[in-house]
């Protein structure tokens, strides 16, 4: 089950990120997670929020180029090793991470990380009946 993660690029210059995040905070969206990955010219930033579809229109309206991109979010047991485990999951059931990024909840006993594949629909038939515990958009709402 994957959930709905907004990429939205950013011109690379002071204040845009903060502008971003000025209108999520106006509009009572709370971000999840984020990440920022930068070249010289733009950056991307990918947020997780409790509210994807307003915070995905919020952002269009405020003329920001955003888009939609489904991943997975997995609880990962905040121990040493946790991390391996899980990578070890996906190593055996031949699934490639595109990329990854982590954040934490309201469980004190979990760490979660997000992670992009090429297809999720094929990563989420070979990820099944692993034990993984993916949350769903409602989950990512609830906390």
């Amino acid at each position: 089950m994957s959930i709905k993660q907004i990429s939205v690029f950013l011109e690379n210059k002071p204040g845009q990120l903060k502008a971003m995040t000025g209108t999520l905070a106006t509009a009572n969206i709370d971000m999840r997670a984020l990440s920022l990955a930068e070249t010289n010219e733009f950056g991307i930033a990918r947020i997780i929020v409790d509210d994807v579809y307003e915070a995905y229109q919020v952002l269009k309206d405020a003329d920001f180029i955003a888009r939609l991109t489904s991943v997975f979010a997995v609880a990962v047991p905040d121990e040493p090793g946790g991390l391996d485990k899980l990578l070890q999951i996906f190593a055996d059931a031949n699934v490639n991470i595109e990329y990854m990024y982590a954040f934490l909840g309201t469980d004190k006993k979990h760490a979660y990380m997000i992670f992009r594949v090429k297809d999720s629909k094929q990563a989420e038939g070979k990820l099944a009946g692993k034990g993984l515990k993916i949350l769903s958009q409602e989950d990512i709402a609830a906390m």
